[in-house]
């Protein structure tokens, strides 16, 4: 009896379920850490951009923010895909890279206001400071700033990376065969909700793990407490 479920019954059917679901989820990974990869670096020059004293630069990011901040991510992940095929009539990137693109534009947009939110929290005076014992401005930003910024926005950080495991399964939205989709595809085909609550497991263990990381990182950056 054993032998009959374990070879080519019920552990082979099994396995065609989670094939597809574990083929998505690496690409929910991919999703995941091509955004943070990219997201964040982008997101510290705009938010230079959103400070800055040049009126044209300032309104020019600021209605990028804008857009980002108030329209739907599903919008833009359309909007990525088809606009170039719209206005140059042709598609010049796959579905695949239109979403990272779009994610890439829209967290960046929310990281940059939660890093110049901690830049602008920094007293002036050790600008100052760091400027009166000989320090460069980038020297000024990258070992007297930044590590500041960094501990004061940890927390708003980590509430977007948590809602970023979440927003990957919007990558769907243009058929990238992520997650979520491979499970509402094996559920619609086994008309079984368990693919779906399997997906959603996938999320939670990611965001435990995401809270563990930040945790982690809140206690190692408390060295005042």
């Amino acid at each position: 009896m054993l032998e009959t479920l374990t070879d080519g019954g019920w552990a082979a059917g099994q396995w065609q379920m989670l094939r597809p679901m574990l083929l998505g989820s690496v690409v929910s990974l991919e999703v995941f850490a091509l955004t943070l990869a990219l997201a964040i670096p982008l997101s510290i020059p705009i938010a230079f951009g959103r400070m800055s004293k040049w009126a044209p630069l300032r309104r020019l990011v600021n209605g990028y923010l804008l857009v980002m901040r108030g329209t739907p991510l599903i919008l833009q992940i359309l909007f990525a895909y088809f606009a170039p095929y719209y206005i140059l009539g042709v598609s010049i990137y796959t579905r695949f890279a239109a979403v990272i693109v779009a994610f890439v534009l829209n967290y960046a947009a929310y990281f940059a206001e939660i890093f110049r939110g901690g830049i602008e929290s920094i007293p002036r005076g050790q600008w100052e400071a760091a400027q009166v014992l000989g320090f460069t401005p980038a020297q000024t930003f990258f070992r007297i700033v930044l590590p500041q910024v960094v501990k004061r926005t940890l927390p708003a950080v980590g509430n977007e990376v948590i809602t970023l495991v979440k927003d990957t399964a919007l990558a769907q939205t243009i058929g990238v065969a992520e997650l979520f989709r491979a499970a509402q595809t094996i559920s619609a085909a086994r008309f079984s909700v368990v693919p779906i609550f399997v997906a959603g497991a996938f999320y939670f263990l990611m965001n435990g793990v995401v809270s563990v990381v930040f945790n982690h990182l809140e206690r190692r950056l408390s060295y005042y407490s």
